[in-house]
């Protein structure tokens, strides 16, 4: 039982092993009695009402004693059983931060993309009229404009 007790956790294991010495004076205890009650060659029947009485108060004590110890090693296995779920828990967090952040890549790869789109559309003059099927010769007001958004995506760019 003291190496039991020894295993528990601190708090627990404090009470049991201070309980445990005392148990084990009292056994001592109970074991001097019995050897001065058997040197002094006392009256059998005496002597046999003291041992039944010994016996069954050190039963009981063990009895205890083990209720007491099945306790402890029941919230033990709670706690254990506790401990399980937090770290099932744990993991299903970490796969669902995981699954996040590789749907972030993916929409930033997404915006990337689009970004050099854009930049590629602005990049060459007049590519407009290939899209629109247009020509219109741009106008000065046309060209800063251009230069405004060449600018804005240098910009974006260098957030990334």
């Amino acid at each position: 039982m003291d190496l039991e007790a020894r295993s528990l956790q601190p708090n627990v294991k404090a009470v049991l092993l201070a309980k445990l010495r005392e148990y084990k004076s009292d056994l001592n205890n109970l074991k001097s009695e019995d050897k001065r009650l058997a040197s002094a060659n006392s009256n059998q029947a005496a002597r046999d009402d003291l041992l039944e009485s010994g016996m069954a108060d050190a039963m009981s004590v063990s009895a205890n004693q083990r209720g007491r110890l099945m306790m402890s090693t029941e919230r033990l296995n709670e706690s254990s059983d506790r401990i399980k779920e937090s770290r099932r828990t744990m993991r299903e967090t970490e796969e669902l931060g995981v699954s996040i952040l590789q749907d972030l890549h993916q929409q930033r790869q997404s915006l990337l993309h689009a970004n050099d789109t854009v930049f590629l559309l602005l990049k060459v003059p007049y590519r407009h009229h290939l899209l629109t099927g247009k020509f219109e010769g741009k106008d000065e007001k046309e060209i800063n404009e251009e230069r405004r958004k060449k600018e804005q995506v240098k910009e974006i760019k260098m957030l990334f």
